[in-house]
């Protein structure tokens, strides 16, 4: 994963405290979401470029696309910060043969059929599956809200 700096797992995906705390934080120059319902709704790409912040470019891609750019090494050079909405993604970009970095869960909404480990942090089933999978693949999975929260192992929460 050349070029990025950290990998995040937010449901809002691009909103405030990613804008103005961990882009900032972490000195990217670009947010990529990978997403293939959002990578097709031009609505609300639209949104979330918008919540970027100034000077920090977006890629808003489909899964597919996103692998590839990324095994090209299309970010070389760049400072990225990559948010997906579900570790189910993260699982799915190591079995197409991407070496993920440490992953940060920030929020996971409490939705019908999930269960709650921690104030932001609700999943499925198969989510929570997806956390064992990168976890026993070596993976670091924290859960921190923002940089300033400590960094505390997600599964410390099960």
């Amino acid at each position: 994963m050349e070029g990025f700096v950290h990998i995040r797992i937010d449901d809002r995906l691009i909103h405030g405290q990613v804008a103005t705390r961990w882009s900032t934080g972490l000195r990217v120059n670009r947010i990529m979401v990978i997403d293939d319902a959002v990578a097709s709704n031009d609505a609300e790409k639209a949104i979330l470029r918008m919540a970027a912040p100034a000077g920090v470019n977006t890629s808003i891609l489909g899964f597919d696309k996103a692998v590839a750019n990324i095994k090209n090494g299309n970010y070389a050079g760049q400072r990225v910060m990559l948010i997906v909405k579900t570790p189910v993604t993260l699982v799915k970009m190591m079995e197409a043969g991407v070496k993920l970095l440490p992953v940060n869960i920030g929020n996971m909404s409490n939705r019908p059929g999930t269960t709650q480990y921690k104030k932001s942090v609700s999943m499925t089933a198969e989510e929570k599956e997806a956390v064992d999978t990168l976890l026993k693949a070596g993976i670091k999975v924290t859960a921190q809200m923002v940089p300033d929260d400590p960094e505390v192992g997600i599964e410390s929460f099960f």
